[in-house]
């Protein structure tokens, strides 16, 4: 191991997101509000997406739709660091990439939310450019970042050309069934108000119409869901809390204890 690599995350110029560990590491539930091209130097990231899982293994890409909830795990694998990059792609860079490329797009994007690719020459010239920068420079300047990221979709256009409908579908989130998403999706840690935008609802229109649905409000029914199943987990399962409350969408583990005491009475530890 380089004993000159040093662990470190890092965002530059909210475009990059560079990643050297050491050690496992549970990433935050996140809402991804856009597109993600990321590159996977060494180690492993396994990432959850509603009821699918995949392996970004070394010298893979992924691209991720925006408008997703994920969870993720990073892990180096043998005497390899792990390392990565991800591209943040806004829809304003898009957007400008579009009109100076005569790029129209009409169709709302209806494939594949997320993607593993195998890189060319190509991109993987262009990754590792990318990583001389970063490992080298603590910020980039937003005309870099903004060079570098269209580069990227130069690239990626150029090894795939069936992405540019994934990639140009500025439609905004169509209504889905509320119900169905909510079930399948309770135990993201992720605020109500983006729930609303992924069920393609205004937040007055979230809460309307899942109050009509499930008969309480959005908030409640969350900690209640969670909660009935972690006493399964627990009970039936014989899982640990320790092992189940960050998976089922609590902030901690003390928020958890208290919140199980309230609802059954009983610590999680008791049952």
């Amino acid at each position: 191991m380089n004993e000159e690599v040093q662990p470190k995350t890092k965002v530059l110029e909210d475009s990059f997101v560079y990643s050297c560990l050491f050690k496992d590491e549970r990433g935050y539930d996140q809402f991804v509000p856009h597109h993600v091209l990321a590159f996977q130097f060494s180690g492993e990231t396994r990432v959850q997406y509603q009821s699918e899982k995949l392996v970004l293994k070394k010298n893979q890409m992924l691209l991720v739709q925006k408008n997703q909830l994920a969870k993720s795990m990073k892990f180096p694998v043998g005497d390899e660091v792990y390392k990565s990059i991800s591209i943040i792609i806004t829809d304003d860079v898009l957007r400008e990439y579009a009109i100076n490329n005569g790029i129209y797009e009409s169709k709302p994007y209806r494939g594949d939310k997320v993607m593993l690719l195998k890189p060319d020459a190509l991109m993987k010239g262009y990754f590792q450019s990318l990583l001389a920068y970063i490992e080298q420079s603590e910020d980039v300047s937003k005309k870099l970042a903004m060079i570098k990221t269209n580069e990227a979709l130069a690239l990626l256009l150029h090894l795939n050309p069936s992405l540019k409908s994934f990639l140009f579908d500025f439609s905004e989130p169509y209504k889905i069934d509320l119900e169905k998403f909510m079930l399948q999706n309770y135990h993201y840690n992720v605020s109500v108000e983006q729930f609303a935008k992924l069920t393609g609802r205004s937040l007055a229109s979230f809460k309307r119409d899942f109050s009509q649905i499930f008969k309480t409000s959005p908030r409640k029914w969350l900690q209640e869901k969670r909660l009935t199943v972690a006493y399964q987990l627990i009970q039936e399962k014989k899982q640990k809390p320790i092992e189940i409350y960050l998976e089922l969408g609590f902030e901690n583990l003390s928020h958890f204890y208290t919140a199980f005491k309230q609802k059954f009475g009983v610590t999680p530890a008791s049952i």
